[in-house]
Formats: structure tokens, C-alpha cells, sequence
């Protein structure tokens, strides 16, 4: 079985930095893309961030120039670097990969507070 495990999480002043990260264990052959969802209190959940096999990138509008998708494919890892982040980023955030079969994460919680 595949077990998506994310981390890096948690509460940030606003302007501030997260790096969430998602590694992907167990018996996966392939991975074609990877993403970042999110989805905040009493909205629906959108696309935040995804990365191909070959490292190409899209970013939703809200999020561009501010967070980077990365990945390591020797790891079977997406990262998510987040920077200058807003309170409307508060959300709980889900990884997504895409292989013979779709896997999500678990969700991890990121609150942007004063």
C-alpha cells in the first residue's frame, strides 16, 4: 500500500515562511504529477500548486510569486515552499500524487495569524 505522510504545518505571523513536505511510502511504481490542494473553512477546495514529471509548474493565481512547488524524485517527496504568507493562505492543505492511481495526503494544517 502507498501512505502519503505531509508535515511542516502549523501557525505563522503574517509575511512569514512555511515548508510543507510530502514524501510517498510504500509500493509505488510510477509518479506522474504532483500537487498541493487546499481547502479553507467554508470553501470549496482549489488547487493551489502542481509539478510534472519533468518539473514543469502551475501555480493558481492567488499563490503566484509567492509559493514554489518543488520535487525529489529519489525520494518520492513534493515540497511546497510558501513565503510571504497572507491570512487569507490559512487552509489545511493536501497533497496529491498522480501514478497508476491517485493518492492524497492526510492535510496538515497551516493558520496565518497575528
Amino acid at each position: 500500500q502507498v501512505h502519503l505522510v505531509e508535515s511542516g504545518g502549523g501557525l505563522v505571523q503574517p509575511g512569514g515562511s512555511l515548508r510543507l513536505s510530502c514524501s510517498a511510502s510504500g509500493r509505488i511504481f510510477r509518479i506522474d504529477d504532483m500537487a498541493w490542494h487546499r481547502q479553507a473553512p467554508g470553501k470549496q477546495r482549489e488547487l493551489v500548486a502542481t509539478i510534472n514529471s519533468y518539473g514543469s509548474t502551475n501555480y493558481a493565481d492567488s499563490v503566484k510569486g509567492r509559493f514554489t512547488i518543488s520535487r525529489d524524485n529519489a525520494k518520492n517527496t513534493v515540497y511546497l515552499q510558501m513565503n510571504s504568507l497572507e491570512p487569507e493562505d490559512t487552509a489545511v492543505y493536501y497533497c496529491y500524487i498522480q501514478g497508476l492511481r491517485a493518492y492524497w495526503g492526510q492535510g496538515t494544517q497551516v493558520t496565518v495569524s497575528s
